[in-house]
């Protein structure tokens, strides 16, 4: 059974006149990793919110572990680009607020949850702290740990680094491989930097025209675990550069 399926899946915005997902059909496994490419605009971060429910498809069926998406709760974890933490609320209470959201938690259990999501990503002690306190990369693993704590096997990540300096950025590839080799929760991750889609995924999804037909699965030639390293083996530069060709036709089209 597939983590995810859109089946012949369109969808249009009001605004448009044309449909920016065109009868896409595709699937994941449960467990994988995949980064999805694309030109901006194309409909990458369009794909995460008709599976999230926050669209809904003009036509098709979208599954999540074989069922349809409607009338499914805590079915994913959606992670938008920027955190939003509530900087009024301390760390924890963000943390805990899809639990108070969902009912059925004591206020002490709801602590004690957000205290262990954020001790797994490395943030112990920060529960007190507002988000105004913590660096870029802190309050993006504050915001991931949230999305854990959101329920659900498949997470959807919508470029969760794009903001961040180079250096954290690298830092927080290495520590999101170390998360998912640890929980192996099903992740689709939207990204513009081809470098980040190579050492992250298990195959990439490129995004080859738009309107999305399809989404081309590449095999990304590299066993887990992974450090930086494999970036610099022949293959891979090789499928660096085949991506970043990829996208450059797309822009000249």
């Amino acid at each position: 059974m597939s983590a995810l399926e859109f089946d012949h899946v369109s969808y249009r915005y009001p605004e448009d006149d044309f449909d920016i997902i065109d009868d896409l059909s595709f699937s994941v496994e449960p467990g994988s990793f995949h980064c999805v490419v694309g030109v901006s605009g194309c409909g990458k971060s369009t794909v995460l919110r008709l599976t999230c429910g926050l669209l809904r498809p003009k036509s098709g069926t979208i599954r999540i572990n074989g069922a349809p998406i409607q009338g499914q709760s805590r079915c994913c974890g959606y992670m938008p680009q920027r955190d939003l933490l509530f900087p009024w609320r301390t760390v924890g209470e963000n943390l805990a607020l899809p639990l108070e959201i969902r009912g059925g938690y004591t206020k002490a259990q709801r602590r004690e949850l957000a205290e262990a999501a954020l001790e797994d990503v490395g943030l112990a002690g920060c529960a007190g702290k507002f988000p105004g306190e913590l660096s870029g990369g802190m309050r993006q693993r504050a915001a991931f740990a949230r999305t854990m704590l959101a329920g659900g096997d498949l997470l959807l990540l919508d470029e969760p680094f794009s903001a961040l300096d180079y250096l954290t950025r690298v830092s927080m590839q290495e520590w999101l491989l170390e998360q998912w080799e640890k929980h192996r929760k099903t992740i689709l991750f939207i990204t513009h930097d081809v470098e980040e889609a190579v050492f992250l995924s298990g195959s990439v999804l490129a995004v080859d025209q738009t309107p999305i037909r399809r989404l081309s699965e590449i095999l990304v030639p590299a066993p887990y675990p992974r450090t930086r390293a494999c970036l610099a083996r022949p293959e891979m530069a090789e499928l660096r550069e085949e991506l970043i060709e990829m996208l450059r036709r797309q822009v000249e089209v």
